[in-house]
């Protein structure tokens, strides 16, 4: 049976889990449908205003006996962050852009949302380094149109490092794998050539989606081009697949709602934060 991209969409956004991120319900304006006990996968783009998240609270003994386990090879790589482990060094700050999606349970301006999580998780591991996460939000945008904004874009943040999420909305649309390669390659380029670090993140696995979206060429090409560029890859899609394998998560359910965005979010936020640690080759042990 073949599905049109508006019947994706509406599928995804009945049946999907939460985004990774950072932002807001599609139209942040809106917020989350009454009815949807469970966030879509998420646009990785939206073309909203940047949003920068409120403080979160320290991360403390009790969210760290909650965080979830993920292989240790899931969060290492042979990438490197060069221009964060200089400001981490040099007790400079660390600006961190996030370009991408959104969550229609919980906005970016929540504290238990997964930037806000980074924020205060990295705040805690690197206390002598200042910690400033804004996002960008880009609505229904492929990454073609996403990255056609990256130059003016980073001209206006000049940001240490970018995250960048992205491939949902190619893949629901079913935009040439290829061209969405070439996409990436273009967004990436330009990041690198304002002067940031760049961490590429993949899309969201939800196992109430897989037969309407073909996720492996889109997967394939961001490994593609995190290889061609030396970039680190974040992959959520492995790592949520490895919640909801282990149990940890239930993806397929949709009875959790915010407790389990909340959760998702956390863990999001603790893997990216050892991520980013591991990739700028960063002794958490001096900075205390």
């Amino acid at each position: 049976m073949r599905f049109s991209s508006g019947a994706i969409l509406g599928l995804m956004l009945l049946a999907g889990f939460l985004t990774a991120t950072f932002a807001r319900a599609e139209d942040a304006s809106q917020g989350a449908p009454q009815g949807a006990s469970q966030p879509a996968p998420q646009d990785d783009s939206q073309a909203t205003p940047a949003v920068a998240p409120q403080a979160a609270p320290p991360a403390t003994p009790q969210d760290a006996a909650q965080a979830c386990d993920v292989p240790a090879y899931l969060l290492t790589t042979d990438s490197t962050l060069p221009k964060v482990a200089d400001a981490v060094k040099n007790s400079r700050p660390l600006d961190i852009l996030v370009i991408g999606s959104r969550s229609s349970t919980i906005t970016a301006s929540e504290a238990s949302a997964y930037p806000a999580r980074l924020q205060a998780i990295l705040k805690e591991k690197l206390p002598s380094v200042p910690i400033n996460i804004s996002v960008e939000l880009r609505s229904k945008k492929t990454a073609e149109e996403v990255a056609a904004e990256f130059v003016k874009l980073m001209e206006d943040k000049k940001p240490t490092l970018v995250i960048w999420q992205t491939g949902t909305v190619d893949a629901m649309r079913s935009i040439d794998p290829d061209d969405f390669r070439g996409a990436v390659d273009d967004g990436v380029a330009a990041l690198q050539k304002a002067g940031a670090d760049v961490i590429l993140m993949n899309l969201q696995y939800s196992p109430r989606t897989e037969s309407m979206i073909s996720a492996p060429p889109y997967l394939d090409n961001m490994r593609v081009v995190a290889q061609q560029y030396n970039v680190p890859l974040f992959d959520r899609f492995a790592i949520m697949h490895q919640w909801n394998d282990s149990g940890d998560f239930d993806f397929f359910s949709a009875s959790h709602g915010l407790e389990l965005a909340k959760r998702v979010h956390d863990c999001l936020g603790r893997a990216l934060s050892t991520f980013v640690i591991d990739a700028a080759h960063i002794n958490t042990a001096q900075q205390n």
